[in-house]
Order: C-alpha cells, then structure tokens, then sequence
C-alpha cells in the first residue's frame, strides 16, 4: 500500500518535528538549487528555525544583492499602490465637483426657459432679467451686423450684375449698328449707279459766251416774232 496523504498541521512530538524539519528543509535548499541552476534564476531563500536559527540561500551568494532588488521593487509596488488609491481619490473629488457644476448648469438653463422660477427671490429674478436683457442686446447687435454683412454683399453683386448688363447691352447696340450698315450699303451702291447711267445718257448743255452769241440772239428773237405775228395778221386780213 502507498503512503496515504500527510495530513497538514503542527507536530506535537518535539523529536519528529526537529526530524521533520531537517529533511524538509534540506529539500527546500536543494530545490531552490535546482530553479536557480535550470531557468537561470536569481533566489533567494531564507528559513529562521524555532529555536531562531537562520538558514539561507542565495544564487552565486548574493543575498544583499537580492534583498536590495526586492526592496526597490517592493517600494515601486507600494507607489503604484498609493498612487492609484490618491488617483481614485481624485476622479472622486472631480466627479463630485462636476456633478454639481452640471447641476447648477441644468438649474440655470431652466430659468432661463422661464421654468422653476417659483424658488427664485426678487433679487435673483432682477438679475436673472438683466442677464437675459444683456444677452438679447447682443443677440441683437450680431444680428444687426450679419444683416448689414449681407446686404452689403448683395449690393456689390447687384453692381457687378449692373455692370454686366451695360457692356452686353452696349455689345447688343453695336452689333445693331453694324448689320443695319452691312445691310443699307448693297441698296445705296445700286441707287447710286443708276443714277450715274441716266445722267451720262442726257446730253450735257452748253453754254456760248462771246460775240457769236450775241450775234445770234437778235436772230432767234426776230423769227420767234415773226412766228408769232403770222396767225395774228392773217386772222385779221381774212376778216376784212
């Protein structure tokens, strides 16, 4: 039959426990042997006896070196620890600050809906009016100056729109010019050559100037009168 399992508790007989003792430890050393040598670990090992006898070990028997490590990593791990408590005493403190502040927020916006004004004193009803009067002067005022920001920019649009209209129409009126001369120039050159040919067919007149016209001018007249005279005399020698 194996051995049934060790039942955990302090041995009452003096002599087994001393036994007991030694054997264990004698295997705790050479197991703390075995770690340090297998995964190349530092250890350290430290057993006090009963009667207050120290038993130690230590990787290449540097027990100071080890105990030093400890203590600086022990210390880091407690300010870790510390600082994590004050951490999380301060997001307590701050979310409490914001709570309220958020509290007070939501109150103010509420009055200033016109809801919850019943707990409101006379003094923070005149202040609540004056704020609200302050703030509709300067609701007003940027108002007021977003309107003059547009119109203004709407009448330099207007301007340019103007300005364009002015050169198309001075573009449309030129251009009105230009076909009523190309379309008036064919007729006037026609006129014109017409006029010519009729005026080379008539024969041109002359003009006589000296003695010869002279001359001649009593001659015409003398046979205009004689002309003249013929039907007359010969009217009157019939009726006789």
């Amino acid at each position: 039959m194996g051995r049934g399992r060790v039942q955990l508790k302090r041995i009452e007989n003096k002599i087994n426990r001393q036994v007991t003792f030694s054997k264990r430890r004698a295997g705790l050393l050479k197991k703390a042997h075995e770690i340090s040598v297998l995964c190349d670990a530092e250890v350290a090992l430290i057993v006090f006896s009963n009667k207050g006898k120290l038993f130690e070990y230590a990787t290449d028997s540097c027990m100071e070196k080890i105990l030093e490590r400890h203590e600086r990593y022990a210390y880091a791990e407690r300010q870790l620890v510390a600082n994590d408590s004050e951490t999380q005493g301060n997001w307590t403190i701050e979310y409490t600050r914001l709570k309220a502040k958020i509290d007070l927020l939501q109150r103010n916006h509420r009055h200033y809906m016109g809801e919850d004004l019943g707990s409101m004193s006379l003094k923070e009803l005149q202040s609540l009016e004056q704020q609200l009067d302050t703030a509709l002067k300067t609701i007003r005022t940027r108002r007021n100056q977003l309107m003059y920001e547009s119109i203004s920019e709407l009448q330099k649009k207007e301007k340019v729109i103007q300005e364009q209209n002015h050169m198309l129409a001075k573009k449309i009126k030129e251009k009105e010019k230009a076909n009523a001369a190309h379309q008036t120039a064919p007729w006037d050159q026609s006129n014109y050559r017409v006029d010519t040919s009729f005026l080379i067919q008539q024969p041109l007149p002359t003009l006589n100037m000296g003695v010869n016209h002279r001359q001649e001018a009593p001659e015409v007249g003398r046979n205009e009168l004689d002309l003249s005279l013929e039907p007359f005399y010969s009217c009157h020698l019939g009726c006789f």
